[in-house]
């Protein structure tokens, strides 16, 4: 590691827990990252700053004046560009030692499939079910660990699934793909700018200590955040055996 290197991310090498070699292995990393907006923006953010080796997002949207309020890898002066442009040119302003790749497409079945596989660790920053269940079809067929958050109004919920734990329960089993849900957009209901800020920089949090092999994660459980009462509450999960994404796999 470069002396640059040791300067640069010497408050996380002095965490015993983290230290040198936690350092060298989120800079071999590979994340992905699905959606540059709300949530994707804290998230692609720390990652950057965390120096996470090579980054990739995905996102088929441009920067809106409606999504500055809240998705803060993004200014008016690049009203109009793909987001995932603009959240690399921010990524690289914090970082420029980084790798950023950038895919502004929609995150359909055939490219998940592809950039799953080469990926550490996925977070899915999407805000729609359809994307949602995509990777996690996705991670569990590649056994990659799956860091999920969403957020609406005050309201936000947060999980790690990870297909290497038999006993981890995946996306599907406990949101399954036929099951009929409401769909909750920003654009209808809206959503206080902070929690989504506060999920996304989870999602960094939960994704780091998975690629530096540190703490425990948050599969099992799933992490609820109540912005009117700022209160977090933790819910067991477990694994559906019945699961139409992930029964075939060894049980525990």
């Amino acid at each position: 590691m470069e002396d640059h290197d040791l300067l640069r991310y010497s408050r996380h090498i002095l965490l015993e827990e983290f230290g040198i070699d936690g350092q060298a292995r989120v800079s071999a990393a590979h994340a992905l990252v699905i959606g540059a907006g709300g949530l994707g923006s804290p998230a692609a953010l720390y990652l950057a700053a965390a120096g996470v080796g090579r980054i990739t997002l995905v996102d088929d949207d441009v920067v809106d004046l409606t999504n500055l309020q809240r998705q803060i890898a993004h200014t008016t002066a690049r009203e109009g560009q793909a987001k995932v442009a603009s959240a690399a040119a921010a990524m690289l302003a914090i970082n420029p030692t980084i790798a950023v790749e950038t895919l502004a497409v929609r995150a359909d079945a055939d490219a998940l499939d592809r950039l799953v596989a080469s990926a550490d660790v996925v977070l899915d920053c999407s805000d729609n079910f359809v994307t949602r269940q995509a990777v996690n079809r996705a991670c569990v067929a590649h056994a990659r660990p799956l860091v999920a958050g969403a957020a609406i109004r005050f309201d936000g919920q947060l999980s790690v699934y990870d297909v290497r734990d038999a006993a981890s329960p995946c996306y599907a089993c406990l949101f399954p793909p036929d099951a009929e849900f409401e769909e909750t957009r920003c654009a209808v209901l809206g959503v206080f700018a902070p929690v989504v800020g506060t999920i996304g920089t989870l999602q960094a949090h939960e994704a780091l200590k998975l690629l530096a092999g540190i703490g425990g994660s948050l599969t099992g459980r799933l992490l609820m955040f109540d912005g009117r009462a700022t209160q977090f509450d933790t819910l067991r999960t477990v694994r559906d055996p019945q699961c139409s994404v992930c029964a075939q796999r060894p049980a525990s």
